[in-house]
């Protein structure tokens, strides 16, 4: 099995990163997408996404493999502590342990910046995507039924929640990723993640 690393996506991760998207979007329910975004479309968003909230890649050979982020729940101040994260692995890695080990380092991270509830929503029917986020710690809260239309039939989606902390009050506000790159509680993060890889 070729090395593997977890670190912090780069704009050049862009092509690889869109190509393991693409057939989730145009291919299957697991995305709603209605389409499959650019590898420019993608440079944009490692960008916007970078400045405030955790991209994590799992890279094997020079090859990214799969990769996790998160970004916020809604736009309304009072979600700020809350983030939903996405997950991405491309087929010939499922089953190695990238998901889990991604998940593992993007949940610590966002512990780390100082985020509550990360939120997950997964298209039914997924087993094996309900399996993975039950396993890191998510737990299911709810099913929308029949909230989006994609290939031919109405789709539901279920929701699971992951607690991360910072539950003072009033809660501390979020710190971006600039603030604990290169720390050791970053390193550590990416390091639990690490851990999991095979």
């Amino acid at each position: 099995m070729a090395s593997a690393i977890l670190r912090l996506v780069r704009e050049d991760d862009a092509e690889q990163v869109a190509a393991i998207y693409a057939p989730y979007a145009t291919d299957t329910a697991i995305s709603f997408a209605g389409r499959a975004p650019s590898a420019e479309e993608y440079r944009e968003r490692i960008r916007t996404t970078t400045a405030r909230l955790p991209w994590v890649v799992c890279e094997r050979d020079g090859i990214v493999a799969g990769y996790a982020y998160a970004s916020p729940h809604r736009v309304s101040p009072a979600y700020r502590w809350s983030v939903e994260t996405s997950i991405y692995v491309h087929p010939d890695h499922h089953r190695t342990g990238v998901g889990k080990a991604l998940y593992v380092a993007l949940l610590d991270a966002l512990r780390l910046l100082g985020y509550h509830r990360a939120l997950a929503g997964v298209t039914d029917p997924n087993p094996a995507s309900v399996g993975l986020h039950e396993a890191v710690g998510f737990e299911r809260f709810a099913t929308f039924d029949d909230v989006g239309y994609k290939l031919g039939a109405w789709r539901s989606v279920t929701w699971l929640v992951y607690r991360l902390g910072n539950d003072d009050y009033p809660p501390t506000e979020p710190r971006l990723p600039p603030d604990v790159l290169g720390t050791p509680e970053w390193d550590a993060a990416l390091a639990a993640g690490q851990a999991l890889l095979r």
